[in-house]
């Protein structure tokens, strides 16, 4: 009987049941999507150190993915919360026919299993077929081999996803039972009758907080993006976070303390078609949704600044690549090794004979030492670095030391600028195909392009004309600002600072710091590059780096692949968790106000229906229900926007010299389109269930 009851029961309230199944099937799907790389990543013929990149993401994502039950489990809880006020008539008449609290519990534990398991089902089903077009995108982003691609269903995603599901209906279940418990006879007879307590908030108190709101909103949007530097500490953004939270919360809050006010001396607005009903219903539920409101807020925030900053560091870094790795590989070693140093933790080390003979001869005559192959690399060019310790960057700041060790505490003040002589620079630059420069003999340029370096020198360089001593000789800087440049192959735009001297500068043979080398792998194919670049770069074997290393000769690299390679890795498994974590809070904020809408729909029920009684006509009632649903889902994501140009600012100069905002136009754009396509239909849904809620019967 019960069963039967049920099932009768979820085919009749079938509509009532479109937001949360659309959830579950989102939230299914989603959670079955990112969890299936492990069956993915079997298929894909990627490199060692790719296979090890897809392994970290892959763990990753199992981690963040139990963050993600939680956030999915809340929100089922809430969804099941809608439904059960949505029907207390219902449950109070099965109680005055006799039904106890144990059986109504029944019937809803049976329709929650219903519509839990056709909803796994259904969201098995997209994610499994969702999966196979993840395997193509994975395939894409790693630059991987698809030819062996094929169906793959993943039975560890599958199995996860049914625990996880199954644990949150067990909660789903217990919250039910104790809702039910709590139900007295008389309340669910009267539920549609019954009244919502508004207390009205004092207009004049609501202004003062609105502006108090506004202004530490104000202050943290001013320390994220004109006082970024000083948020060093972890502490101080905390700081900053809970001012932004404080202030979110108290902006709901006033809000509806005098908005209303505010549009009746507007009395050509206010009196128009049905805005008085309109805009009193806005203060009545802004005014009980301070809460949900905020979280709402808050999770489309997070939202767009996940997506937009991420998306925007993943094009940054793309492009970065194909500019930062213009040849296959770079070798340095250190020179001029004296008998003994003490590194930065102040441990002494002792250097063998070998390793100071090794020191003072080239990177070519070592690799030769060792038996390497030569004719394997072509286009050599080999460079020394140079470097005096009467020149650090304490000593090129100058004046404005103090000012700029304010701002930036934890930079090496004591490190000696790196010294190249111009013509050897040309020689790297002509190779690497960027802008070669020219100098007079009592010239220097700097080139640095990490942003935030750049930035400090910039200030430095801006006078003009700002003079260093080099090598006992005073050079006079040649623009007033950094240029762009850089020796070392990079993921991106990461120079700190190179000056560059005249030919005729007077350095030493003991001032050479490093020996420098550039060239490309003397072969046509990639299938032959491969085979180079596990001399230098073979992970699983002993390469010939390694060799050297055991040998006490300390040569380092880096080759265009491995650089690519690893950059590609990290770039990937950030979106990927990007985009996992958005979509989860934007399924969530759009689920959350699209329940709470069709809830306050079904309470005002009845206020409609005085609507049809003084002569508003079907098309009025529609439109003032989409003005009105429209403003609950526009209030929150106009807020949130705003929280989302100062957040990505800030998330950008944090990621400086690795994120541009160059990129970060298309990821807006990506992003708003993936926003419009759920949030879109998300309110679109809330529209058309809210019509049918209170269309006349």
């Amino acid at each position: 009987m019960l069963f039967k009851l049920s099932f009768e029961n979820m085919k009749k309230s079938i509509k009532d049941y479109t937001i949360y199944f659309l959830t579950l099937v989102l939230g299914v799907a989603i959670f079955y999507l990112f969890n299936s790389l492990d069956s993915q990543e079997a298929m894909l013929q990627v490199s060692t150190s790719q296979r090890q990149m897809i392994q970290l993401m892959i763990e990753m994502l199992g981690m963040v993915s139990v963050f993600v039950a939680v956030v999915l489990g809340l929100l089922i809880v809430y969804a099941n919360s809608f439904l059960i006020n949505r029907r207390k008539k219902e449950f109070g008449i099965y109680m005055s026919l006799g039904m106890g609290r144990k059986q109504i519990s029944a019937i809803i534990l049976m329709e929650t299993i219903f519509v839990g398991m056709i909803s796994l089902v259904v969201g098995l089903g997209v994610g499994v077929f969702g999966s196979q077009f993840m395997s193509i995108l994975v395939s894409k982003l790693f630059e991987a081999d698809m030819s062996k691609f094929e169906f793959v269903f993943s039975k560890t995603a599958c199995i996860k996803t049914c625990v996880y599901f199954a644990i949150m209906y067990v909660a789903v279940m217990f919250f039910n039972t104790m809702t039910i418990s709590r139900y007295k006879l008389i309340n669910l007879l009267n539920a549609s009758k019954k009244n919502e307590k508004v207390k009205m908030k004092n207009p004049v108190l609501s202004i003062f907080v609105f502006l108090g709101a506004v202004i530490l909103l104000g202050f943290a949007y001013w320390k994220v993006s004109a006082d970024a530097t000083s948020l060093n500490t972890a502490d101080k953004i905390l700081k900053i976070i809970l001012m932004g939270i404080a202030g979110t919360v108290l902006v709901f809050w006033s809000l509806s303390g005098f908005i209303l006010q505010i549009v009746q001396t507007m009395k050509q607005t206010y009196l128009k078609d049905t805005n008085l009903f309109i805009l009193r219903q806005i203060n009545n539920k802004i005014n009980t949704m301070v809460v949900s409101m905020s979280v709402i807020c808050l999770m489309l925030f997070m939202t767009i600044t996940i997506l937009s900053s991420s998306l925007a560091l993943r094009n940054t870094m793309q492009r970065d690549l194909i500019e930062m790795t213009p040849v296959d590989i770079n070798l340095y070693k250190t020179a001029n090794l004296p008998e003994k140093s003490t590194n930065r933790s102040g441990k002494e080390i002792v250097y063998t004979d070998l390793q100071r003979q090794d020191s003072r001869v080239s990177i070519q005559e070592t690799l030769k030492n060792n038996e390497f192959d030569m004719n394997l690399l072509k286009d050599i060019i080999e460079i020394p670095i140079y470097a005096d310790n009467n020149l650090t960057w304490e000593k090129f700041f100058g004046e404005k030391i103090e000012e700029i060790r304010a701002q930036f505490p934890n930079l090496m003040y004591g490190t000696a600028e790196e010294i190249v002589k111009i013509s050897d620079y040309n020689k790297i630059a002509k190779l690497y195909r960027i802008q070669e420069y020219e100098l007079q003999d009592d010239e220097y340029i700097v080139l640095c392009d990490f942003e935030s370096q750049k930035k400090i020198r910039d200030e430095v360089l801006a006078k003009g004309n700002y003079e260093l001593e080099i090598a006992g000789k005073t050079y006079t800087a040649k623009y007033n600002e950094c240029k762009s440049g850089f020796l070392v192959m990079s993921t991106s735009h990461v120079n700190t600072g190179i000056i560059l001297v005249p030919d005729s500068c007077d350095l030493k043979e003991d001032m050479k710091e490093q020996c420098f080398l550039a060239a490309n792998y003397n072969v046509e194919t990639e299938e032959e590059k491969e085979e180079i670049e596990k001399i230098f770069a073979d992970k699983e074997q002993s390469n010939f780096l390694n060799n050297l290393s055991e040998k006490e000769l300390q040569i380092d690299g880096l080759t265009k692949i491995s650089i690519i390679e690893a950059s590609i890795g990290l770039v990937t498994m950030i979106t990927f968790i990007a985009i996992y974590l958005g979509i989860i809070f934007l399924i969530a904020s759009s689920a959350i106000l699209a329940l709470k809408q069709l809830t306050e729909s079904s309470d005002n029920k009845q206020r409609y229906t005085i609507l049809r009684k003084i002569g508003c006509d079907e098309k009025m009632i529609n439109n003032a229900l989409f003005k009105q649903i429209g403003i609950f889902f526009g209030v929150p994501l106009v807020l949130a926007v705003i929280h989302s140009v100062f957040g990505i600012q800030f998330a950008l100069s944090t990621l400086s010299g690795i994120a541009s905002k160059k990129d970060l136009l298309p990821s807006i754009i990506g992003t708003v389109v993936v926003m419009g396509m759920i949030y879109g239909a998300y309110f679109m849904a809330t529209y058309l269930g809210s019509k049918n809620i209170i269309k006349e019967e």
